[in-house]
This record gives C-alpha cells, sequence and structure tokens, in this order.
C-alpha cells in the first residue's frame, strides 16, 4: 500500500503483537458526586481495567491510541492521552506495550491485518468467472472502506506517521503491504492485457494506490459522496468505464 509520507511514528521487536477529521480528541470522563448521579442505567455497567481479561484489555489500547494518534499525530499524543482513549488510567496502556512506539507499531499491524483479511473477503466474494473490471471494482471499494469507513483509523496512522518507524520497523510494514497490494497485480495485468489499463500494471498500480490513498486528505463523511460514488469515479479513472 504506497504510503503518503506526511506527519510523523515506531515499534521495538519487543512489541507484545504481531469524514477523516474529528475535531478534538476523546477526553476522560468527568466524575460526579453521589448526590447527582442519576438512577441506575439500563444494561450492563462499564468494567473496571480490573474486570476486564487481557484480551479485551490489549484491544482497547489498540483501538484507542488508533483513534488518537490519527486525530492528534503520535508525537502530540501523551502517555496520559493514551490511557485516557482507552478508558483506563495513567500507566495501564504499557503493562501491555513496552512504549509508545511499540505500540504504534502494533497499530500499523492490526491495520494491515484487518485490510488484508477484509480485502480477501471482498476478493472471495466476486464470482470466479467475473470480468477483471469487476474484480478491480471490488478492490477498489475494499480500499475505500479500508481507508475511509467506520472504525478507519488505523490505515491512516500508518499512512501519517510512516517517516516516525525505523528502517527496521518500516521493512516490517512493507513487508505487509506488499503482500496487500500483490493481489492487485492479476487484476491489473488482466486489465492490461485486455486493452482496459493503458499503463503498465506495474506502475498503474503505484498511480492507483497514491490517488486512492489520497482521499484521507479530502474525504468528509458529511458530504454529498458516498464511498460507492467514488468508486465508480476511480474506476472510470483507472479504466475508462465505471
Amino acid at each position: 500500500m504506497s504510503k503518503i509520507p506526511q506527519v510523523s511514528a515506531t515499534v521495538d521487536a519487543g512489541a507484545t503483537a504481531p469524514g477523516i477529521s474529528p475535531s478534538s480528541a476523546p477526553g476522560p470522563r468527568g466524575r460526579r458526586s453521589a448526590a447527582t448521579l442519576p438512577g441506575r442505567p439500563r444494561g450492563r455497567p462499564r468494567k473496571l481495567d480490573s474486570e476486564l481479561d487481557e484480551g479485551n484489555r490489549r484491544r482497547l489500547v489498540i483501538e484507542g491510541a488508533a483513534r488518537l494518534f490519527r486525530i492528534k499525530g503520535f508525537a502530540a499524543a501523551s502517555t496520559r492521552d493514551i490511557a485516557a482513549a482507552a478508558g483506563m488510567r495513567g500507566g495501564s496502556p504499557f503493562y501491555h506495550f513496552e512504549s509508545k512506539n511499540a505500540l504504534l507499531y502494533v497499530v500499523m499491524q492490526e491495520g494491515m491485518a484487518q485490510a488484508a483479511q477484509s480485502q480477501q473477503a471482498a476478493l472471495d466474494r466476486v464470482p470466479a468467472d467475473a470480468a477483471p473490471r469487476e474484480r478491480l471494482r471490488a478492490l477498489i471499494r475494499n480500499h475505500f472502506e479500508v481507508l475511509l469507513g467506520p472504525g478507519s483509523d488505523f490505515i491512516p496512522v500508518m499512512l501519517y506517521e510512516w517517516r516516525s518507524l525505523n528502517e527496521a520497523q518500516r521493512e516490517g510494514i512493507s513487508e505487509l503491504t506488499g503482500a496487500y497490494e500483490a493481489q492487485w497485480m492479476p487484476t491489473l495485468r488482466a486489465l492490461h492485457e485486455a486493452g482496459a489499463l493503458k499503463a503498465d500494471p506495474r506502475t498503474a498500480r503505484l498511480f492507483i494506490f497514491g490517488a486512492l490513498n489520497w482521499s484521507v486528505q479530502w474525504f468528509s463523511q458529511q458530504g454529498s459522496q458516498s464511498l460507492d460514488g467514488l468508486t465508480a469515479q476511480a474506476l472510470a479513472l483507472f479504466t475508462g468505464e465505471a
């Protein structure tokens, strides 16, 4: 997944596991005195840190950090911010991760793992005898979902914070992005052989990912354009036919 070098990220080998611009980062919840507490709320109360199992606590940290790194940027996000975003006490996130850098790297790994799983599922839904253009449509639509859909903090963080990774970490993420992009090549070659894609497939891949990834800079969930609409326009741009 070709990168957009931009703002500012990293992981040690010791990590414990493998609308675009929100206006403000989530903060810690305020407290109210017992005299002003409302009646008993419906449903189960939120679990305390001590009541969450290891996997759930770790997941809260990763998701909260991804959201925060996207909103504030990696450098500006403090460890206290990360704890608040995950709904935890100050030092709790770093029981699970060696450092903020290690956490950032895991956020990127998690994003690519989710993207790869989603992409494979999208390809599996395309009939085996479908035209290459329909396979490209499925790939583009899924990529927009990864970049811009619900819970889409992970990959934009990777695009924004690529420069903050050290060399070893970049190599690790590059292996994941390379595998993700490689699944596009049979479709691009088929389109090229059919005359629907004029550029060399490898060069076309770079242009395509550059264009799609840039949408994180300008797309707004509150705008008039849907992800299906974006997909049709991208397909028309790359192949001349929506």
